[in-house]
């Protein structure tokens, strides 16, 4: 294996890194954390400066695509001067973030000048007491505006991002589509993952496939396969006679592991090599053991990409396989 670039033992070149900047969000997605969620303490979450070093060390082993994730990234003070860092590494062919779009009316025309090309925008619900009560939040208009902040500042793409589940918001599928499709915006439709333990539902009874969502959506829209490609797990179709691709990550249905070229990096500098995987490499301890040491760095990421696992093995009716809550791992 060669100490310069990032390659697991089944030959899949990485080239994706999800780098979360905290575990803080101003929303308590009932699939994503728990109410009374207690958060890492602040000085256990790396800096700016480490993440951007975190960033460098992965661009100089071949990655080309960082996706800023949370929490809710937007929360963090001074996230601009890091994206505006990033976003001047030509290396880079795409820069993103998932956002719950809470703080877009007031950022994303910062964000794009920071050099941010591409958005992923949480929507589960177009139904105001229903997005409340999955996001435990009442802040709807504040999303849609976003939104629109979001269209008008001219990101190269904007998708929606869904989960769909059983008897809670699958019958907004359609609206959903009617929504990107009139916006010109992309969306994604995801399968429920088995991270950390929620009280709110019954992940086995809610699950709601892939196949099954599209199946609906096809009822009213002519879908084609595309051959777009984001760089992530989304298997997209387009939507005949308009600008919106649908995806559809599949973790249960679709097993998407084959094609993996990811790993994560969390808020408090976890190595993550698999979603579906407890085990992770602490880079917070290497890099304040070693500050300024990037060949000792890069060497760790390279070491640890040996271990990356072939799979995750999720199933929907089995106990919480993953402690970890999504917001802890970052998107």
């Amino acid at each position: 294996m060669s100490d310069t670039e990032l390659i697991d033992p089944f030959g899949r070149r990485i080239t994706y890194l999800r780098l979360s900047v905290t575990d803080r969000c101003d929303f308590r997605c009932t699939y994503c954390m728990s109410e009374n969620m207690v958060f890492v303490p602040r000085e256990q979450i790396l800096s700016l400066e480490e993440l951007y070093d975190v960033a460098d060390a992965f661009i100089d082993l071949g990655v080309k695509r960082i996706r800023i994730t949370g929490g809710e990234p937007l929360v963090r003070r001074g996230l601009l001067g890091l994206l505006e860092r990033l976003g001047a590494r030509t290396e880079l062919e795409d820069l993103a973030m998932t956002t719950n779009g809470s703080q877009l009316p007031f950022m994303a025309g910062d964000l794009r000048a920071a050099g941010v090309r591409r958005l992923n925008i949480s929507l589960d619900s177009l139904r105001p007491e229903r997005f409340a009560a999955f996001t435990r939040r009442d802040r709807l208009d504040r999303v849609l505006a976003g939104i629109e902040a979001a269209r008008a500042a001219g990101f190269a793409r904007i998708k929606l991002n869904s989960v769909v589940q059983r008897g809670r918001n699958d019958d907004e599928v359609l609206d959903l589509v009617e929504f990107a499709v009139a916006r010109g915006l992309d969306i994604s439709f995801i399968e429920e993952m088995p991270l950390g333990g929620i009280s709110s539902h019954r992940r086995s009874e809610t699950l709601c496939s892939s196949d099954e969502v599209r199946r609906r959506i096809e009822e009213r829209f002519e879908l084609v396969r595309s051959s777009h490609v984001s760089g992530g797990p989304s298997r997209y179709w387009q939507v005949v006679g308009s600008r919106t691709q649908v995806g559809f990550i599949s973790p249960h249905s679709h097993n998407f592991c084959a094609a993996c070229n990811r790993v994560r990096v969390t808020a408090e500098g976890k190595l993550v090599l698999c979603l579906g995987h407890e085990g992770a490499l602490d880079l917070k301890s290497l890099m304040r053991a070693h500050p300024g040491d990037s060949a000792r760095l890069r060497q760790a990421l390279v070491d640890a990409l040996r271990l990356k696992p072939e799979r995750h093995h999720f199933e929907a009716d089995a106990q919480v396989q993953v402690v970890r809550f999504m917001s802890m791992t970052g998107g």
